[in-house]
């Protein structure tokens, strides 16, 4: 959960910094046997980070889903920023009094 967080706080903080704040994160998760695969995808710009800007609270995100996920990758081009974590040995467990969640 926290991975995942933080990947869409990134998007709604950085994404669409250029066109005033608006736009769409779009978020998928697929389970596939004990995987699960999220995917979190925007159609804003990529913020390099910068070592000027950067300060000693901000710039840990990226390396926090990487140690949190079993794969990270990170894609971006002019089309938008595409996030896709991977967490293996996930498996399902049906909670008492709710459905089924992903533990």
């Amino acid at each position: 959960m926290l991975a995942v967080n933080e990947a869409l706080a990134n998007a709604a903080e950085f994404a669409y910094l250029k066109n005033g704040g608006v736009g769409t994160i779009d978020v998928e998760a697929v389970r596939d046997g004990p995987t699960l695969t999220v995917t979190i995808a925007d159609q804003g710009c990529w913020r390099e980070p910068s070592p000027a800007t950067q300060s000693r609270v901000r710039g840990r995100g990226i390396p926090l889903m990487r140690a949190l996920s079993d794969d990270l990758t990170i894609d971006t081009s002019q089309l938008g920023t595409t996030v896709c974590l991977r967490f293996n040995n996930v498996h399902a467990v049906q909670g008492a009094d709710e459905g089924a969640t992903v533990g």
